[in-house]
């Protein structure tokens, strides 16, 4: 850390994101999800734990809401959870946290799908994707009064990878690259949620996407080859039906349906681009090292001379400059303005002084993209709480917030005192 960091421009969005199931609790209050039913399954969960009480956010969202308007950010992401709203009295509770936003000056930014999947809907089938834009409609008529900005859908990729392809999240399928129709009908259903939002007055509204510079371990040609797959999987695959109307070269034939159609549907012009970013990850070509099996055509590997966080993973904060640069260069005036919708890191402890150089060297990582063009609107640091990190259960510990998860005690951390005192000099 050298100095304050610089000054982003005014009306620059400053925000924290949570998603529901990793906080909300209150399990027997909705139905069931594709998440409750992993859980329950012996050895999916790291630390054997679900998230049927997590956060308990649900009973205590006001000391939460008091939490985020006394860091001082302008906005909050959180999402809404479909099986809630399914249940009685679900849109019930998202009005109140509303309402309780819009109280505290902090604007309210729902994400609708953050993997939570009601129980017995499948990704595979696209009927999907209409019923999602249903429940979306529901929920747009419900907050759409107070809410000026959205966002369909939440890391489709990881969903599509992890829960699908891979089976070490929920719905625990390994498809391998038969996943393919499951990233095809969310990209849809991102489409149809677009325009159930627009008929209903919404403006506003983006996806959140995670992306992250894909580095070949080395120049040899199947690790270049092994990489540039990864990168088209796990970015191009994402981004460029989004942006430029087309899957990457190869990839349209392997979608189900009449792919041009919905691609009318899922290219539907937006009014921000929606970034996670965590990490870069360096690939090369298959070495039977990869924790998620020799299947892969690709292999990822070691990041030498990076620290990494609790999490395994590494810290390279110049990475999110060379990311967005990088989309600036390959979609130029398809593009519009980037909201970084997730940032953080794992560390134990209150006296979190690696989470603060994590989230430093971001920030003046992002002044960076900013400076050489890039139109960048927000950042929303991951996350406020601690809280159920999906298949690591609790063991890795993101928020600026400490939970006890016995007492249900929070605790600012170090973290959330310091961004306090950057949002302050912001303004």
């Amino acid at each position: 850390m050298s100095g304050p960091i610089p000054a982003f421009p005014a009306g620059f969005r400053w925000g924290v994101s949570t998603s529901a199931h990793q906080i909300e609790g209150a399990v027997e209050t909705r139905e069931r999800s594709v998440w409750d039913a992993f859980s329950d399954r012996p050895g999916r969960v790291r630390d054997g734990s679900t998230a049927a009480v997590a956060c308990d956010h649900c009973r205590r969202y006001r000391e939460d809401v008091a939490l985020l308007a006394g860091l001082g950010v302008d906005a909050y992401r959180f999402s809404v959870s479909w099986p809630r709203v399914n249940s009685p009295g679900g849109l019930d509770f998202y009005d109140r946290l509303t309402d309780e936003l819009c109280a505290a000056g902090v604007r309210p930014v729902p994400t609708l799908f953050h993997w939570d999947l009601p129980l017995g809907l499948d990704w595979r089938q696209r009927a999907t994707a209409d019923r999602f834009a249903g429940y979306v409609a529901r929920v747009a008529d419900r907050l759409g009064d107070r809410v000026g900005s959205w966002i369909t859908l939440n890391e489709p990729a990881e969903h599509t990878l992890l829960g699908h392809a891979l089976g070490v999240h929920a719905p625990g399928e390994r498809l391998l690259f038969d996943a393919l129709p499951v990233a095809h009908h969310q990209l849809l259903a991102h489409g149809l949620a677009v325009r159930a939002l627009r008929a209903a007055g919404a403006t506003g509204i983006g996806i959140a996407n995670s992306h992250g510079p894909t580095w070949p371990a080395s120049e040899q040609p199947a690790d270049r080859e092994a990489a540039d797959l990864y990168d088209t999987l796990l970015n191009r695959m994402f981004a460029d039906p989004l942006l430029l109307g087309r899957y990457p070269d190869g990839v349209g034939e392997l979608m189900p349906g009449d792919v041009d159609a919905d691609l009318e549907v899922i290219a539907e012009p937006l009014d921000f681009y929606g970034v996670n970013y965590y990490a870069p990850a360096r690939v090369g070509a298959p070495d039977g090292t990869d924790q998620f099996g020799a299947e892969l055509p690709f292999s990822r590997r070691e990041i030498p001379g990076r620290p990494v966080t609790d999490s395994g993973w590494p810290v390279v904060p110049k990475a999110l400059t060379e990311l967005l640069t990088g989309f600036r260069a390959r979609y130029g005036d398809r593009l519009p303005p980037i909201v970084i919708t997730e940032n953080g890191c794992a560390y134990d402890g209150l006296d979190d002084q690696a989470r603060i150089a994590y989230l430093d060297g971001h920030l003046r990582a992002l002044h960076e993209a900013l400076t050489a063009g890039v139109d960048v609107r927000g950042y929303f640091v991951w996350s406020l709480l601690d809280n159920f990190e999906w298949a690591e259960g609790y063991a890795h510990r993101f928020g600026l917030v400490h939970v006890d998860f016995t007492t249900q005690r929070r605790t600012p951390k170090a973290s959330y005192r310091w961004f306090r005192e950057v949002l302050r000099e912001q303004r």
